[in-house]
């Protein structure tokens, strides 16, 4: 995209962390931005802070899990901005804690909203998306839509249909002008861990270690460049880009680690059976 100044820029999932980051960076870029989210008050603090930085803004309730809201949303987007230039399906949660302890409800909600939102919102865009003279749908991944990771079944499974939809949505369309870009950040610094629902083997969600985690502003950053580059994947940051081509260089060694905690795993539990017996 050559320029995204005066482009009409729809977000999901605007009122806090990524979402929230990628609004305010579209903001700064001069776009006009129609924002969705589900947290009225966090909603209405992005919208006041666009709205400082210069931007025309419109801020609307939606629960993407209910497919008549996303098409109220959709339908007033389209009328009161004139169209839409930029979809930025960033709206996602999460789940932590053993698959086999995850409710059908809990794995029916997080597919909802991580996948099937995205790609009916896409879909209800796509119109307006193709008529526009260049038109980009930035769709907010994970490296665990690359890479699986324990405990996370569902996550993962939900970003890695998110990123082989976002590729065949660009093989499909790139050469009617539609950019699409696969976002795939690692852990970032967000409430996303905080709020997950989790198993009822676990007693605390479990949040990774500071060092790990990104600030969601320089994946606002990397988010608003891939859409100038119309990049297809983007994986950050590079300690995840090295883990990821570890993965695709040597791709046993990564199921060869998840094997050799599980025999650890198995030998603590078997040490310890005694001593439960003796209590």
């Amino acid at each position: 995209m050559r320029t995204i100044r005066q482009k009409n820029a729809l977000v999901t999932g605007a009122a806090s962390g990524i979402g929230r980051a990628i609004a305010l960076r579209l903001a700064r870029e001069g776009a006009n931005l129609y924002l969705l989210d589900c947290n009225e008050l966090g909603l209405a603090a992005t919208v006041t802070a666009a709205k400082q930085a210069g931007a025309q803004v419109i801020g609307r309730y939606c629960d993407v899990t209910q497919r008549s809201q996303v098409s109220r949303s959709v339908a007033d987007a389209i009328a009161r901005c004139d169209g839409i230039d930029i979809l930025v399906n960033n709206a996602g949660i999460t789940y932590y804690g053993d698959t086999a302890t995850m409710t059908s409800t809990n794995a029916d909600r997080l597919m909802e909203v991580n996948l099937h939102a995205p790609i009916q919102l896409t879909c209800e865009l796509l119109p307006t998306l193709l008529g526009r003279s260049e038109a980009h749908v930035l769709n907010v991944a994970s490296a665990l839509g690359l890479i699986g990771m324990r405990r996370s079944a569902l996550y993962s499974a939900s970003k890695f249909g998110l990123v082989g939809f976002s590729e065949a949505l660009r093989a499909e369309y790139g050469r009617q002008g539609l950019g699409v870009t696969a976002l795939c950040p690692g852990f970032v610094d967000t409430n996303l861990f905080d709020a997950a629902p989790r198993g009822s083997d676990r007693q605390e969600n479990k949040r990774p270690p500071d060092w790990l985690l990104t600030a969601p502003e320089k994946i606002a950053a990397t988010a608003v460049k891939a859409i100038y580059r119309n990049r297809a994947v983007v994986v950050t940051p590079q300690h995840v880009r090295l883990l990821y081509l570890g993965k695709r260089l040597f791709p046993g060694l990564l199921d060869w680690a998840n094997h050799l905690s599980r025999k650890r795993n198995t030998r603590r539990q078997v040490l310890a059976e005694p001593e439960r017996r003796a209590a």
